[in-house]
């Protein structure tokens, strides 16, 4: 039994049906939407509800007719691949093969809803990633939805009012100055130019000195030019997967930058320089020493210094927790470490910088002794 005029059927169920229009494609074939309920009365406000939000149909949206793999694919290797860095591809590539694909890739585009990508951020958190992991994920597949929405292949973005996991803070961890001293002595002693040392000197990214070159040091000028960096990436052609050791530019626009090169460590390179074969810094015979190589070198060092395993990663934090120490303003630091603001800066050592801060209230609070003393 239908009802005249309405689009609302009964069905043999003992359901009501109600059919409203959701979009035209570009030959004017109409995409139907249905909502379900026991009572009529329901039905009817269901329906009045998703009426009203698809009372504008535009006659330029095109419904993608393909699923969410088929979009995702084209999005990425046509609409994306060209714009951003390799490494930045393949992570992009790696989490949709693993994750989304295997969740919803079959999926009709048009058909994705809200609650499927909600479901899909629960069976992320059961599978206990952490929240950056997830957000990760999420933003890619948001990215790309969007991307289908402005374009007018959906009528509605599903990623819309979705909540994801609040992430949580990481204390930053550095050597303390006395864990520095064993790890520098140890790393002297090396034969080959020593990455731990150029970290603890200049801040750099283990990438950012597996890509440094003898030519990007001006001893003229003491000046250390950070342009590039290196790292191994996973290259996959649907089948297989293999990795690939790519130099490209550092990952932000901040990042290429320019440290200034004091006399110990200009020292040390010059030394270092005239036994050298390779065009790189540190290297690996006569070649790069990719990021895996330096982090055996560094573990191996550890050992050797008797200090605890650390990622290498911590050498960065502990020039920049030096820095602090040593009252260098914030503004400084963040160039040094190419950070992309001040507030990245900041949100990442505010806690290394609470003794200075303690020390600016005790100076302004001793100007006020003298009022309380009177």
């Amino acid at each position: 039994m239908a009802r005249r005029g309405e689009n609302i059927y009964k069905r043999k169920d003992g359901r009501w049906e109600g059919r409203y229009i959701k979009a035209r494609d570009h030959q004017g074939k109409i995409t139907f939407g249905y909502v379900y309920a026991k009572k009529y009365g329901e039905l009817r406000k269901k329906l009045s509800i998703k009426k009203a939000e698809y009372t504008y149909i535009d006659e330029d949206i095109i419904l993608y007719k393909g699923t969410v793999k088929e979009w995702l694919n084209y999005w990425l290797d046509y609409l994306t691949a060209k714009k951003i860095k390799p490494s930045t591809y393949s992570n992009y590539r790696n989490k949709l093969d693993k994750h989304i694909f295997p969740f919803m890739g079959e999926i009709k585009l048009v058909e994705l809803n809200t609650s499927t990508i909600e479901a899909f951020i629960h069976y992320l958190i059961s599978l206990k990633f952490s929240a950056k992991t997830i957000h990760s994920i999420v933003n890619i597949l948001k990215s790309a939805l969007h991307k289908a929405f402005v374009d007018g292949y959906l009528r509605k973005d599903p990623c819309l009012g979705i909540i994801l996991p609040r992430t949580q803070k990481k204390a930053v961890s550095a050597l303390t100055s006395k864990q520095q001293s064993l790890l520098e002595e140890a790393a002297w002693k090396e034969a080959e130019c020593s990455a731990v040392l150029l970290s603890l000197a200049t801040g750099m990214r283990i990438g950012e000195i597996s890509a440094l070159r003898w030519e990007d040091i001006d001893f003229d000028n003491n000046i250390i030019s950070v342009k590039r960096t290196l790292q191994r990436i996973m290259i996959s052609d649907g089948e297989t997967s293999k990795t690939k050791v790519i130099i490209s530019q550092p990952k932000t626009g901040s990042s290429i930058r320019a440290i200034p090169l004091a006399k110990n460590l200009k020292r040390y390179l010059l030394n270092k320089k005239k036994q050298s074969l390779s065009i790189y810094v540190v290297s690996c015979k006569d070649s790069f020493a990719e990021p895996r190589v330096i982090n055996y070198r560094f573990k191996r060092l550890l050992k050797k210094a008797g200090l605890e395993s650390v990622n290498f990663h911590v050498l960065r934090h502990t020039f920049a927790t030096r820095c602090v120490e040593a009252g260098v303003d914030i503004a400084t630091l963040s160039k040094l470490l190419g950070h992309t603001s001040i507030k990245l800066t900041l949100d990442t050592y505010t806690d290394s910088m609470w003794e200075n801060r303690q020390k600016a209230v005790t100076i302004l609070d001793n100007k006020l002794k003298k009022y309380n003393a009177a």
